[in-house]
């Protein structure tokens, strides 16, 4: 297998775009997983059995453990190969997905689902640093462009997918096939990236940081886990207890990064990161605009399914709409208006998000019962402000990251991305389940909403931390 040097301009490589579709279809896989659990789990209730809670560990337990372990999956790159790295991380994801389709419990589940997420973490941080060892600079526009439109569309596409896979029921199987799926799929990729892509890693060599690994996994757990599990268990004192414990073991893990690096060792994240406004202030968007989506998706679907009685299709197909918005949003900021605008498109489109989200809120008040039909104008707008956004994005943060750092990069903005979709789950989900379980169902929805179009106007705001456009010296 031909291997990449890494260089301050890369050579294109020959097979780099066969190998971007390896890499975006695993990207599509993963976040296909994190958003199908709002249509899945009633199916899934009905048939194992669990309480409300169970259900959002469904979710945040692959988000969480993807999360904790982005950082060192990044690293590991770096280390031994990424390709190397890609195709061990899609092979175990093959596997937990299998796990997950022949679930007999709820505690399978959940396991074989944090099982999904600690191999998705193996896989998923690849893919940038491949990218960028395979791409020379002029192109890399195009390449980040398309990640935007791919990751927007699965996120709300998920749901959609989700309901016909339920609906299909295909020999019977039911909401297994939302898992299931992924076997064909990934074995399609993992045929065509041992293929076609290169091996690449880091030039300098980097040594493993088990105390970082120690540190960071144990300040996200800190962080999530009492965020999903508080609410079931009534607040106890520990709860306030782990979430005050975690802000002091991830400063710990910041200073034993500064430390290592300045003493010549690798850092699991190289510090150099954070003097780059592209990628600092992508941080701050991505966490809070992925945890709005990421809560939103769930409540929506469950709402839709609990609150009105929709099948599991009619619930996927009644967000079509949001699809659909999206990808008219991501073509014409991804082909036009990001190119020549840049980050004022970014907090245009998340302006444009939250008005379609008032837009549902008023559809909840105003025009009698809920229909599908009805929710189309504010999910289209919604979808539209999202494909607005979300197109430029990744050019925008990653584009500044010089290829020596990349593997570091994309470990940490994929974990603050994951971390926002758990916290999203968490916090959303918790405020939804403590309306919707004292039957103040349209109020459980309502509030999500305020406080989704809350968040994705704060996302405007955040734009300004990122530089009017993507340039290779903010790195510096």
């Amino acid at each position: 297998m031909t291997q990449v040097v890494e260089a301050a301009e890369p050579v294109a490589y020959r097979w780099r775009w066969w190998a971007l579709v390896a890499v975006l279809t695993a990207e599509i896989m993963d976040l296909l997983d994190g958003t199908v659990v709002g249509i899945a789990a009633p199916s899934i209730q009905r048939d194992l059995g669990g309480g409300s809670t169970v259900i959002q560990w469904i979710a945040a337990g692959y988000t969480l453990a993807f999360a904790v372990g982005l950082i060192t999956g990044a690293r590991l790159g770096d280390l031994y190969g990424r390709r190397r790295m890609f195709l061990f991380g899609l092979t175990g994801f093959v596997l937990a997905s299998v796990l997950c389709g022949f679930a007999v419990s709820p505690t399978m589940l959940v396991v074989s689902r944090v099982l999904q997420g600690l191999f998705g973490a193996a896989l998923i941080p690849q893919g940038f640093g491949v990218i960028r060892s395979m791409f020379p600079q002029r192109e890399l526009p195009t390449v980040f462009g398309a990640f935007g439109p791919a990751m927007g569309l699965s996120a709300v596409g998920g749901p959609i997918l989700a309901g016909a896979l339920i609906s299909w029921d295909l020999g019977g199987a039911g909401w297994r096939t939302v898992f299931l799926i992924n076997v064909p799929i990934g074995l399609a990729a993992l045929a065509l990236a041992a293929k076609v892509m290169p091996e690449s890693k880091a030039s300098d060599s980097p040594r493993p940081d088990p105390v970082g690994v120690a540190l960071v996994s144990l300040g996200l757990v800190l962080l999530v886990y009492p965020l999903v599990q508080g609410r079931e268990l009534g607040w106890p004192g520990w709860c306030f207890a782990m979430l005050a414990a975690s802000a002091p073991v991830l400063a710990a893990f910041g200073v034993h990064q500064v430390r290592r690096s300045r003493s010549g060792r690798s850092p699991l994240v190289e510090p150099a990161l954070f003097r780059s406004r592209a990628f600092t202030g992508g941080l701050a968007v991505g966490v809070i605009f992925f945890g709005a989506i990421s809560g939103l998706v769930l409540a929506l679907g469950l709402y839709l399914q609990l609150g009105l009685g929709f099948s599991a299709l009619d619930a996927g197909l009644a967000q079509a709409p949001w699809a659909l918005g999206v990808a008219i949003g991501a073509a014409l900021s991804g082909a036009v208006l990001g190119r020549k605008y840049g980050r004022p498109v970014l907090q245009v489109g998340a302006l444009v998000m939250a008005a379609g989200v008032v837009g549902l809120i008023v559809t909840l008040d105003l025009t009698g019962p809920v229909t599908a039909w009805r929710l189309v104008p504010g999910l289209l707008v919604c979808g539209l402000g999202m494909g607005l956004l979300i197109a430029p994005f990744f050019d925008i943060v990653m584009a500044g990251v010089t290829l020596p750092l990349v593997g570091s990069a994309s470990g940490v903005l994929n974990a603050v991305q994951q971390l926002g979709g758990a916290a999203g789950v968490a916090v959303l989900g918790t405020v939804f389940f403590q309306l919707f379980e004292k039957g103040e169902q349209v109020d459980a929805l309502r509030t999500v909403l305020w406080a989704t179009a809350g968040l994705v106007v704060a996302t405007a705001a955040l734009g300004f931390l990122l530089p009017r456009r993507a340039r290779p010296e903010d790195a510096h």
